[in-house]
């Protein structure tokens, strides 16, 4: 893919980040500096193309121009998709922007339709898996410490693996298992959570939903990884076993961190401070990263029998 392509796609992503004028300092900070963190790739200034997004010096219409291929205008689509469904279901100008998108790109409904249901589906996914039938409550065993420890550690392979995977949808799958896990955590703890809560959880330790996509989509685009240019999901995972296995260690240790953060939040009753609970992640995830080395192959392996139908399925709980 050029260069000019590659930007464009990024810029499109950044639209989409700020299309419906509600995200909080926080999240505005982190995409910022996850901008400046990607800047290194050759050709792109993306710190400049933050701020000419902010100002509104960038158009829809000079995106679309730069995007001479259908592979990276679909591409382009996939991510502006992603980015609006990151933080949950989209607003009504999310939807009125990725109509326009589609329209601008010249993207048919045959073309778009599957991913955006697709997309749609992971956002509006449920907290808690279904069952066929419920457990009453009095009856439901507390997991002990190392059943939980254990859930953490798988929840954390099975996102690295994700980060291995070409496929948009694959990298947007991270955050809501992220959030089923918090869930999970939560309720072993007698806390039944909702997902304003858990949003609000993410946020306060430092993970962004929308700048968490935006810095994993970003990565594999600027490596080379996502999309299903070159040979779809095998080819994609071959490439993406050599070239990726260095960053895996993000997903790993952000999965870990945060679920090793909440275990110990509500075991204590909810009663750790802003600055201890961000402290706490900042220190899980170093931890994590010193971790990831010993769990890679396991990791890799995982990716190996991952495909898109496997990776709706864990999100829908089913």
């Amino acid at each position: 893919m050029q260069a000019s392509e590659t930007r464009a796609i990024v810029t499109l992503s950044l639209l989409a980040a700020f299309v419906d004028g509600e995200k909080h300092e926080r999240e505005r900070a982190e995409i910022k500096r996850i901008a400046e963190g990607l800047s290194q790739a050759d050709g792109l200034n993306l710190p400049t193309l933050y701020q000419d997004v902010l100002m509104k010096r960038v158009s829809l219409d000079s995106v679309a121009a730069a995007l001479t291929s259908a592979e990276s205008k679909q591409l382009a689509y996939e991510m502006a998709v992603c980015v609006c469904d990151a933080d949950g279901v989209q607003s009504v100008a999310e939807q009125r922007f990725l109509a326009s998108v589609q329209q601008t790109l010249g993207l048919g409904t045959a073309v778009t339709a599957q991913f955006t249901q697709q997309a749609d589906a992971m956002a509006a996914a449920p907290l808690a898996a279904p069952s066929a039938t419920p457990t009453p409550v009095a009856t439901v065993a507390k997991p002990g410490d190392a059943e939980l420890d254990n859930t953490i550690l798988n929840a954390a392979i099975v996102n690295g693996a994700l980060e291995l995977l070409p496929e948009s949808l694959s990298t947007m799958a991270i955050i809501p298992l992220q959030m089923r896990l918090v869930y999970g955590i939560g309720k072993a703890h007698g806390f039944e959570l909702d997902r304003g809560h858990i949003k609000d959880f993410l946020a306060t330790v430092g993970v962004g939903l929308t700048s968490q996509y935006l810095e994993q989509a970003g990565r594999k685009l600027l490596g080379g990884l996502l999309g299903k240019l070159g040979g779809g999901m095998v080819g994609g995972l071959a490439r993406g076993l050599g070239q990726q296995a260095v960053s895996t260690g993000m997903s790993f240790a952000a999965t870990y961190a945060l679920g090793h953060v909440a275990k110990r939040y509500y075991a204590g009753g909810r009663t750790m401070s802003t600055q201890v609970l961000k402290d706490a992640y900042a220190s899980m995830a170093q931890e994590a990263q010193g971790l990831h080395g010993r769990y890679l192959p396991a990791i890799q392996e995982k990716a190996r029998t991952l495909d898109s139908g496997k990776v709706l399925a864990m999100v829908r709980g089913t």
